[in-house]
């Protein structure tokens, strides 16, 4: 362990809300609105954009409420620091659990991603053999560690928005050319399109959002503290939806429908149709650059959490809170998320995003709750928050989180309901019955491991 003293690391004070809405968005990847568009297109039947739209909005209450939380709650925070502290210690550990499914398992995804493109660019190769090498790759350079990787991963983030605009820009320049085979507006909504359709694409799409609570950890760290916080949380989530709605909207027209040979693979042959084989296959060279940067950084903060929970004894220490003596990283849990991540051979894109995506509702909707326990505790104190902002607003975000989360597919509510489950019978365990307070899991950078911890 380093000597040094943690304070040293922080940067206290010093991040403007340009740099804060960054971080969210690099957080996000706003390059997953191109991977994930094929499986969005095809469940909104044509409408895309309109799914996006959709989940933008959702996310945007939520994004309020967390922004009102990180002014209540100053300093770093998590769903999980709300949820202890306006409701329950034992709700808070269980919307921490419902967290860690988020984290445990969105490296798999990464990785099904990784080897979606790798299948796409060498289409003889199976894709599973893709995804046991893309297991292998950042899992032993994360073995080993990898101090770059933050650096490196904003690098590849410059050059992912780079090649986004121009991607769009040849999609504008083929529409240009030869113009969308269908009425501009079958886009948005068309004969095929259905109220339950857009919504259940709208859960799936809410995974490209996925990353923007990230900056309520940043409370310390932002110049301005909490308002910067709570004007960089909206402000990411209206930059991605932006993003996102602009380039569905233009992939859509230059593809109609909801029909596509392959729809974990339409990314690959739409940028074919617009910029020609030998533009497809540099893009999707620096996507799988991009994809294997970004799968490093959400293994190595996975293993990083089961290590912190371990440590302070959430986790079995014996497992999870031990390091390498050799390298001084978390192999165990290494080695647990690329197990986790095997499963992906199973599973297709639409899948494995919406089971990822149930933890993420669940914790939405005990934001808006909390916002709401807010308003209960001021009231009792003599305050009169704003009813509308403070309650009506976080009631229908809560709701729409909740509608979101029953329109995901079977086996992802199966699987958010096992591992709940398991959560609540692990927390019985460590509570007597939930006679006792439960266990503190410390998400904050105060009590995270050194550097040399997470090489």
């Amino acid at each position: 362990m380093s000597s040094e003293p943690r304070n040293t690391m922080r940067l206290k004070g010093d991040l403007s809300l340009f740099s804060v809405v960054l971080f969210g968005l690099a957080y996000i990847s706003p390059g997953i609105v191109v991977t994930i568009f094929g499986v969005v297109a095809a469940t909104s039947d044509g409408a895309a954009p309109t799914a996006f739209a959709v989940a933008t909005l959702a996310m945007l209450l939520t994004g309020l409420s967390y922004a009102k939380m990180a002014r209540a709650v100053p300093g770093s925070g998590s769903v999980y620091t709300y949820a202890r502290r306006m409701l329950d210690s034992r709700i808070g550990f269980l919307s921490g659990w419902a967290m860690l499914l988020d984290y445990f398992f969105i490296p798999m995804v990464g990785w099904l991603i990784t080897a979606i493109y790798f299948n796409a660019q060498f289409p003889d190769v199976p894709k599973w053999v893709w995804l046991i090498v893309s297991v292998a790759l950042t899992t032993g350079i994360n073995a080993f560690g990898m101090k770059l990787a933050d650096r490196v991963n904003k690098v590849l983030m410059f050059i992912a928005v780079g090649s986004l605009v121009l991607f769009a820009t040849l999609c504008v320049v083929f529409l240009g050319k030869h113009g969308s085979s269908a009425p501009v507006t079958d886009s948005l909504w068309n004969s095929g399109t259905s109220f339950g359709a857009i919504t259940a694409a709208a859960a799936i799409a809410a995974y490209s959002f996925l990353g923007f609570d990230a900056v309520s950890t940043l409370g310390e760290e932002a110049r301005g503290g909490a308002k910067t916080i709570g004007k960089g949380i909206i402000g990411c989530v209206i930059a991605a939806g932006a993003i996102f709605i602009v380039l569905s909207f233009v992939m859509q027209l230059v593809h109609p429908g909801a029909k596509f040979a392959d729809v974990d693979a339409a990314a690959y042959h739409l940028k074919v149709q617009v910029g020609g084989e030998t533009y497809a296959e540099i893009i999707n060279f620096v996507t799988i650059a991009g994809s294997i940067a970004s799968c490093i950084a959400l293994q190595a903060s996975a293993a990083r959490l089961m290590y912190v929970m371990g440590r302070d004894g959430v986790l079995p220490k014996a497992v999870f809170g031990r390091l390498s003596a050799k390298t001084g990283t978390p192999v165990r849990n290494l080695l647990l998320t690329a197990a986790a991540g095997v499963i992906a051979m199973k599973l297709d894109l639409t899948t494995a995003t919406s089971f990822i995506n149930f933890g993420a509702f669940l914790g939405f909707a005990v934001v808006n709750v909390c916002v709401i326990a807010h308003l209960v505790r001021e009231r009792r104190q003599g305050r009169a928050p704003n009813l509308f902002s403070y309650l009506v607003m976080p009631v229908i975000g809560a709701a729409v989180s909740v509608y979101l989360l029953t329109k995901l597919g079977d086996i992802a509510l199966q699987i958010g309901g096992v591992w709940l489950a398991i959560g609540v019978i692990y927390l019985a365990v460590l509570t007597k019955g939930f006679r006792r307070p439960a266990p503190e899991m410390t998400f904050d950078d105060d009590n995270a491991p050194t550097e040399r911890d997470t090489a």
